[in-house]
């Protein structure tokens, strides 16, 4: 029998803990010892989500206590609110520095910390673990990933936007000062504290944009934008709140470069994603709903041409807490430790 690599799951009482503590209570290769919740610490996950109620887990902990040279965890994945992940990282990896760390906030996005600094409002507490940090993009990064100690798990609304964009802007195939990214997204995105905005009441029979002309998600794409162009991209980008769960779709508009038509784009990126596992490229004209990859770790993307000549729509969808968090960081896991890249994340979407 496989050895099963020893697991952590720190902020497992929030929804992006839970979908990992879901996926991983199915993956052949590992086993939770840790989780970890403040406010619900001596709580069974029982207690906390009702789901979990048929099986054993670790009782939730909190994170001031645990020892981390003593449990020698494989790996550890964050789940914590943004800016407290620096210092529990540096806590982490000074006691514990064979322990791999896949970090699902937005704290080791950003490569340059003064970036971070003037989008996050604070001085970024762990430079040098950021400058080891690798972004896990995997269908963009995946050498570099292998090979990484700390990865920065990807936001959700640009995983959605740079599984697109990345290949055509390598390609030099689109205008880089064209691009439109008009995004929305599921409840859940928000996150689980309790938050009068987020009231049933008070988002239900509505739609709205938020974040406008200032988002800190722009900043993530910014980076990966200009580093895929090998100069400085700044693209247009409002995210909305949509009144449902689950799910993202970015409608995507773009200019194609020196003739490229809407169908020469569609075949580029049919052919960037023809062995990938968990992107997948519709024929040309259809474009994917946020029911198709629900509760996947799958990304659809459709390519359509706009009325207006050298114009293309694109349409992309991922499930916000699973290739847009928790799937997306066991894939990253699975790379680091040498496992099957699809290993405990490949089960199709729920439908309806």
């Amino acid at each position: 029998m496989a050895t099963k690599a020893k697991i952590g799951v720190l902020g497992a009482s929030g929804y992006t803990g839970s979908e990992l503590v879901r996926m991983l209570l199915r993956h052949p290769r590992a086993e939770l010892v840790l989780l970890t919740a403040d406010r619900s610490a001596g709580k069974q996950m029982r207690d906390v989500f009702p789901h979990f109620a048929p099986y054993d887990l670790p009782t939730l902990v909190a994170i001031d206590g645990v020892d981390w040279a003593a449990l020698a965890l494989d790996v550890v994945f964050c789940a914590l609110p943004h800016a407290t992940t620096q210092t529990v990282l540096q806590k982490l990896l000074a006691e514990a520095p064979k322990t791999k760390v896949v970090d699902l906030s937005a704290d080791f996005r950003l490569a340059d910390t003064a970036a971070y600094a003037k989008w996050y409002g604070h001085e970024h507490h762990a430079p040098e673990l950021q400058k080891e940090a690798v972004y896990g993009l995997v269908e963009i990064h995946r050498r570099e990933i292998r090979q990484a100690r700390l990865v920065a798990n990807p936001g959700c609304y640009t995983s959605c936007a740079e599984l697109p964009l990345i290949p055509l802007i390598k390609s030099k195939a689109i205008d880089l000062d064209e691009i439109v990214i008009d995004a929305k997204s599921g409840m859940t995105g928000a996150g689980r504290s309790a938050k009068e905005a987020m009231l049933f009441s008070e988002v239900s029979e509505g739609f709205n944009a938020y974040g406008v002309g200032h988002h800190r998600h722009m900043a993530e794409l910014d980076q990966e934008f200009s580093q895929a162009a090998g100069r400085p991209v700044t693209v247009s980008f409002t995210p909305h709140l949509l009144p449902m769960n689950r799910g993202i779709l970015s409608t995507i508009y773009v200019r194609g470069k020196r003739g490229r038509t809407a169908e020469d784009l569609h075949a580029i990126l049919e052919k960037f994603y023809a062995k990938e596992s968990f992107v997948h490229v519709l024929p040309f004209g259809q474009t994917p709903h946020t029911r198709h990859v629900r509760g996947s770790n799958m990304t659809m993307i459709g390519v359509a041409a706009d009325r207006v000549s050298g114009r293309a729509i694109i349409v992309s969808v991922l499930d916000n807490l699973v290739k847009g968090a928790s799937g997306q960081a066991i894939q990253n896991m699975n790379l680091i430790m040498g496992y099957a890249e699809t290993m405990g994340i490949d089960q199709v979407a729920l439908f309806p």
